[in-house]
């Protein structure tokens, strides 16, 4: 039923004269029809239309567009998954996964070329009792998005609570990603770089409690002729002087033989070309510096030879980083230095000092690691360091 037929046939008070015989008695109330009239009930039932459980249900009535101009369907598809993970102490840990089973935090690292348009099922495990207790407001709505930083969507895939577009226990929905790319007729700058997507709904209206649980990743977009990395690492610097929710001893798991990469294992072999897309959460700032190694200061973090003005870029080993910031840079592992035991850690001294600091391990053309690993955390109280909570730190 339409809402102009709502304005129409809706019953109205039995009092002044009557006409005809449809009223209750014997006749139908006379009543003026004035196009304000229309105009307030229509905004009535719109409103109610609107507004549903945990938000806006406007993404779901067509009012919003599936998919962001340029995109006319989906080149890709990926599933994913927001799962709970062991406690870290005391800490409720969260991750995103391409299966459940490989959850973690960070999340994988999601890769696009400009032009690109991808559609991200995201299925949600984490369990009601779970999202209660991050809750900070009990009137919020339960649920986990995936709100992303750098490419288009619509408010469709917008990840908030505003929109209606999170993803209640048992759940899942399809958010859509464009790589917009640069276009110097229309004056589009394009999508390419280093950039992040995380969670905008857990615990509150911004997913603050999301975000410190561990329900964020890493996202490169490339333009053609981008050269491609050997490994890809995403370093996420947070509050309370921690590199991916960890601190001190925690920040490196590596073993001596056969070390895995991981979030909380930085390594690779004299040679290969490794990539960082370093992220800023939470509150605090920081500063990324990565020993041994240095890169340039432009999108990609490298420059050409024939590149112009190449000698007017400059290079670095050392950047800032504020919450919400993000950005990526390639380096050639032990380039003129070697295998060894690269630290990397936020400058800030005080961060460092408490345990704000990790190693690239960088092994030699075999893949043997390098002697060292017995002191590789020089900070003495660092390896006790407690969670970001107040807990104690797991080893993953």
């Amino acid at each position: 039923m339409s809402a102009w037929r709502l304005a129409e046939d809706d019953p109205a008070p039995q009092t002044g004269p009557t006409t005809g015989s449809t009223g209750p008695l014997g006749g139908r109330p006379e009543r003026p029809r004035t196009g304000a009239r229309r105009i307030l009930v229509v905004a009535a039932v719109v409103l109610l239309t609107l507004v549903g459980a945990g938000g806006f249900a406007a993404a779901r009535t067509g009012m919003f567009a599936e998919r962001p101009d340029g995109c006319a369907k989906p080149d890709r598809t990926i599933q994913l998954y927001a799962v709970e993970l062991p406690k870290d102490g005391t800490q409720i840990r969260l991750g995103y996964g391409l299966t459940p089973e490989t959850a973690s935090y960070p999340g994988p690292l999601m890769e696009m070329m400009e032009g690109e348009c991808l559609a991200i099922t995201l299925h949600n495990q984490v369990s009601e009792a779970t999202l209660a207790a991050l809750r900070t407001d009990p009137a919020h709505p339960l649920g986990v998005s995936l709100h992303v930083h750098g490419v288009k969507y619509t408010q469709d895939s917008d990840g908030t609570v505003q929109s209606g577009s999170y993803v209640p226990s048992g759940g899942s929905r399809t958010y859509t990603w464009y790589a917009q790319p640069r276009n110097n007729k229309t004056g589009a700058q394009g999508t390419a770089g280093y950039w992040w997507y995380h969670d905008h709904v857990v615990g509150g209206p911004h997913g603050t409690q999301g975000l410190s649980s561990g329900l964020f990743g890493g996202l490169v977009v490339r333009r053609p002729g981008d050269p491609k990395p050997d490994r890809s690492y995403t370093v996420v610097f947070g509050d309370r002087q921690n590199i991916n929710l960890r601190r001190g001893a925690a920040t490196d798991t590596c073993t001596e033989v056969n070390p895995q990469p991981g979030p909380s294992c930085l390594v690779a072999r004299k040679g290969e070309r490794v990539e960082f897309v370093v992220v800023g959460v939470g509150n605090d700032m920081h500063t990324f510096h990565l020993h041994g190694h240095s890169w340039a200061d432009t999108r990609t973090g490298m420059v050409s030879n024939g590149q112009p003005f190449a000698d007017s870029v400059p290079i670095i080993d050392n950047k800032t980083l504020g919450p919400g910031d993000s950005f990526g840079l390639s380096v050639v592992a032990g380039d003129s230095v070697g295998p060894g035991h690269w630290m990397l850690h936020c400058h800030m001294q005080f961060h460092s000092d408490a345990g704000m600091s990790t190693m690239l391990h960088v092994l030699d053309e075999n893949g043997n690691m390098p002697p060292g690993m017995d002191h590789q955390h020089t900070t003495a109280g660092a390896a006790a360091a407690p969670a970001a909570d107040g807990g104690t730190h797991q080893h993953n």
